[in-house]
Protein backbone atom coordinates (compact mmCIF):
# COMPACT_ATOMS: atom_id res chain seq x y z
CA UNK A 1 0.00 0.00 0.00
CA UNK A 2 2.80 2.57 1.03
CA UNK A 3 4.39 2.01 -2.46
CA UNK A 4 1.38 2.39 -4.28
CA UNK A 5 0.93 5.56 -2.55
CA UNK A 6 4.36 6.37 -3.82
CA UNK A 7 4.33 5.79 -6.86
CA UNK A 8 1.04 7.67 -7.20
CA UNK A 9 3.05 10.71 -5.54
CA UNK A 10 5.88 10.44 -8.05
CA UNK A 11 3.39 10.46 -11.11
CA UNK A 12 1.99 13.49 -9.58
CA UNK A 13 5.29 14.88 -9.59
CA UNK A 14 6.25 13.84 -12.98
CA UNK A 15 2.56 15.37 -14.19
CA UNK A 16 2.79 18.55 -12.64
CA UNK A 17 6.40 18.99 -13.52
CA UNK A 18 5.65 18.63 -17.52
CA UNK A 19 2.99 20.70 -17.22
CA UNK A 20 4.89 23.33 -15.67
CA UNK A 21 7.95 22.93 -18.58
CA UNK A 22 5.33 23.55 -20.59
CA UNK A 23 3.79 26.66 -19.35
CA UNK A 24 7.31 28.35 -18.44
CA UNK A 25 8.19 27.19 -22.92
CA UNK A 26 5.00 29.05 -23.53
CA UNK A 27 5.80 31.99 -21.66
CA UNK A 28 9.24 31.76 -22.89
CA UNK A 29 7.79 32.29 -26.70
CA UNK A 30 5.29 34.89 -25.49
CA UNK A 31 8.34 36.62 -24.50
CA UNK A 32 10.66 36.49 -27.03
CA UNK A 33 8.04 37.26 -29.62
CA UNK A 34 7.03 40.54 -27.44
CA UNK A 35 10.58 41.53 -27.83
CA UNK A 36 11.24 41.03 -31.50
CA UNK A 37 8.04 43.02 -32.13
CA UNK A 38 9.78 45.71 -29.58
CA UNK A 39 13.17 45.78 -31.51
CA UNK A 40 11.39 46.09 -34.95
CA UNK A 41 9.02 48.94 -34.03
CA UNK A 42 12.33 50.78 -32.06
CA UNK A 43 14.42 50.02 -35.35
CA UNK A 44 11.12 51.62 -37.15
CA UNK A 45 11.24 54.91 -35.20
CA UNK A 46 15.03 55.38 -35.76
CA UNK A 47 14.86 54.81 -39.14
CA UNK A 48 11.88 57.65 -39.21
CA UNK A 49 13.79 60.16 -37.03
CA UNK A 50 16.26 60.03 -39.47
CA UNK A 51 14.69 60.35 -42.01
CA UNK A 52 12.60 63.59 -40.39
CA UNK A 53 16.60 65.44 -39.17
CA UNK A 54 17.79 64.44 -42.98
CA UNK A 55 14.61 66.43 -43.96
CA UNK A 56 15.05 69.24 -41.18
CA UNK A 57 19.28 69.72 -42.36
CA UNK A 58 18.10 69.83 -45.59
CA UNK A 59 15.58 72.68 -45.20
CA UNK A 60 18.07 74.41 -42.84
CA UNK A 61 21.07 74.23 -45.68
CA UNK A 62 18.70 75.96 -48.50
CA UNK A 63 17.38 78.38 -45.64
CA UNK A 64 21.06 79.54 -45.09
CA UNK A 65 22.19 79.34 -49.18
CA UNK A 66 19.33 81.57 -49.49
CA UNK A 67 20.61 83.76 -46.65
CA UNK A 68 23.90 83.50 -47.82
CA UNK A 69 22.58 84.59 -51.50
CA UNK A 70 20.82 87.80 -50.02
CA UNK A 71 23.58 88.60 -47.99
CA UNK A 72 25.60 88.39 -50.94
CA UNK A 73 22.90 90.63 -53.38
CA UNK A 74 22.50 93.65 -49.99
CA UNK A 75 26.62 93.93 -50.61
CA UNK A 76 26.80 94.54 -54.06
CA UNK A 77 23.84 97.02 -53.83
CA UNK A 78 25.23 98.73 -50.87
CA UNK A 79 28.47 98.74 -53.02
CA UNK A 80 27.00 99.68 -55.99
CA UNK A 81 24.93 102.82 -53.80
CA UNK A 82 28.22 103.88 -52.01
CA UNK A 83 29.96 103.98 -56.00
CA UNK A 84 27.18 105.89 -57.46
CA UNK A 85 27.45 108.51 -54.22
CA UNK A 86 31.29 108.59 -54.48
CA UNK A 87 30.49 109.50 -58.50
CA UNK A 88 28.31 112.39 -57.77
CA UNK A 89 30.86 113.84 -54.85
CA UNK A 90 33.43 114.48 -56.90
CA UNK A 91 31.31 115.60 -59.72
CA UNK A 92 29.84 117.91 -57.46
CA UNK A 93 33.74 118.95 -56.62
CA UNK A 94 34.60 119.78 -59.90
CA UNK A 95 31.63 122.10 -60.21
CA UNK A 96 32.36 124.45 -57.41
Amino acid sequence: MKKLILNIALVLALVVSVTSCRETKEGAEKAGDAVENAAREAGEAIEDAAEATEDALEDAANEVEEAIDSAGSAMKEGANKVQEGAKDMANDAKMQ
